[in-house]
């Protein structure tokens, strides 16, 4: 059968998706069924009979909210973090962007520095340099501060004591929404700045009113991204606890899995609020 253009294009199109359709039914949507239905049941492996599947209902899930009170603890704490760390990653991020998006010498060097680490960091390293303490900043040890930090409540204390044992990583890992922020940047028209100059705009004025609103979208799309990284980070407590379930006689792959499902709940709360919060209103799509 003869194909005519359009038929072409479409049959190629599928033949590129097809290769990621695959991948993706195989490695994600399979586990994920597969993990949903382990967490309605209590999973026992054996040697004869394998994978053995024992329904309990929902029993994995009330036992995590009845008597799991460690992870209900680092769930606790790690959207404690959330709150805290996406913030300070986007302030940083908009002002390393606006400095970088200044006419100096070198410019695309500096730009490299800061995307570098994004590339060549990996799980082991970061953990290794975690464990040297080169993650956080000397001057904020100080005994002054961490009296401080003690007088305060605990769910504050907490998430401003892991920000401050990680503050060079949250540094380091800015990179991806720092370019972000560039790319927004430089498809600002200079003249509008020009404009706003010659009628007294000071460029405190200029900053709020005119570069501000330009990055709301990529604020939108850092934030998201760096709930997602922060959630999926190998230093992460939740995960770590989630995986060590895992492997434990008297809970195993059920319990692990109610466990993942409601972390995952908690991630997709958070982006959706994250979303309602940004999202363009109906004013600013008619502009």
């Amino acid at each position: 059968m003869k194909l005519n253009n359009r038929q072409r294009e479409n049959l190629y199109g599928y033949l590129f998706i097809g290769i990621w359709i695959i991948g993706f039914t195989w490695l994600t949507l399979y586990p994920l069924i597969m993990s949903l239905i382990y967490s309605m049941n209590k999973v026992t492996i054996t040697v004869a009979d394998g994978i053995v599947l024992n329904n309990v209902k929902f029993q994995n899930f009330i036992d995590v909210f009845s008597t799991d009170f460690d992870f209900v603890n680092e769930l606790t704490k790690f959207i404690g973090e959330i709150f805290l760390f996406v913030p300070i990653i986007i302030i940083i991020s908009i002002m390393v962007s606006l400095l970088l998006n200044q006419k100096i010498k070198l410019r695309g060097i500096f730009r490299s520095f800061f995307f570098l680490p994004v590339i060549i960091a990996s799980g082991p390293m970061i953990n290794e340099l975690l464990k040297q303490g080169a993650g956080t900043i000397p001057m904020l040890e100080n005994p002054e501060i961490a009296e401080t930090l003690s007088q305060l409540p605990r769910f504050l204390r907490d998430p401003i004591s892991s920000l401050f044992s990680q503050m060079i990583m949250v540094l380091w890992f800015s990179g991806v929404q720092i370019v972000l922020f560039l790319a927004a940047l430089q498809k600002l028209d200079s003249s509008i700045y020009e404009a706003a100059s010659i009628d007294g705009a000071s460029p405190w004025e200029m900053f709020w009113k005119i570069t501000l609103p330009a990055l709301k979208p990529m604020v939108l799309v850092s934030s998201i991204y760096s709930i997602v990284f922060l959630a999926t980070f190998s230093n992460n407590k939740v995960i770590t606890y989630i995986q060590s379930k895992m492997f434990d006689i008297t809970k195993g792959y059920g319990y692990s899995s109610a466990l993942a499902w409601i972390y995952f709940v908690v991630v997709a709360i958070l982006l959706a609020f994250v979303y309602l919060l940004f999202k363009p209103k109906k004013e600013e799509k008619a502009k």
